[in-house]
């Protein structure tokens, strides 16, 4: 009987015991080729990537018959590198920490940790964002809004209010009203209890915005009517370009 083509299977997969690998093994991970030993895989008994090669696995392989990994294989060497000597990578942070999370490797991920980036990233920048209420959500609205108004345009605009105190957020309240109105949209930032300033959070918002892929840039707004104080103390305008 024939098979469809739809049927066949990418490659072959390794359902015995790996007790009878040779120490020696070839991986394919994401198309990048590497050659290590078994025991370098295995060096961390708790981690993802040695359960990956202990007991009953099952193990795609490619058509050359390395076992294939679908995971990013530029940042590996990396995680190959530290395997074999403990050497923590000083590239690549960001990159090699998110495959170190995803093989599970704890020494590495600790280490990692206490890098700069990653320290200043989790600990310092993620613990101030985390006091922003609704962040994440007022990031996301920026972008629905920003889509909403490409239409046929070349640069969208969103104006976005930051208030750091309860007495900015009071002050703007009519210019808030103004704008509303006015029926123009606008996504307020704030209040925050964290030393970070108003400046500070307009560059989290920007680095957040262009880590989903968007070029966008901001600058003050300024009002045309309703406003008892300089608007670019609290209301800027962030620019998405499309092309």
């Amino acid at each position: 009987m024939s098979i469809s083509s739809e049927h066949k299977p990418l490659g072959k997969q390794v359902t015995g015991s790996l007790h009878t690998l040779s120490p020696i093994v070839e991986l394919n991970v994401g198309g990048e080729m590497y050659t290590t030993t078994l025991s370098t895989l295995k060096k961390h008994p708790g981690s993802k990537l040695a359960e990956m090669f202990t007991g009953q696995p099952k193990l795609r392989t490619d058509s050359e018959g390395r076992f294939f990994i679908d995971r990013p294989g530029t940042y590996f060497k990396y995680i190959l590198e530290y395997l074999r000597s403990n050497q923590v990578p000083t590239q690549c942070i960001q990159d090699v920490y998110k495959e170190a999370l995803f093989y599970d490797i704890e020494p590495l991920i600790k280490q990692l940790e206490d890098s700069p980036q990653i320290f200043g990233e989790l600990v310092a920048r993620k613990q101030f964002l985390a006091r922003v209420p609704n962040y994440s959500e007022n990031i996301e609205l920026m972008i629905r809004i920003a889509r909403a108004e490409a239409v046929a345009s070349r640069r969208s605009s969103v104006i976005v209010c930051v208030v750091r105190t309860e007495e900015d957020a009071s002050r703007c309240q009519d210019a808030l009203n103004s704008l509303d109105m006015d029926k123009k949209s606008v996504v307020k930032f704030g209040p925050w209890k964290a030393a970070p300033s108003i400046s500070d959070l307009l560059d989290c918002i920007q680095m957040d915005v262009e880590a989903k892929g968007y070029k966008v840039s901001f600058q003050p707004h300024i009002a045309e009517k309703g406003f008892r104080f300089k608007s670019h103390d609290f209301f800027y305008k962030f620019l998405f370009t499309w092309w």
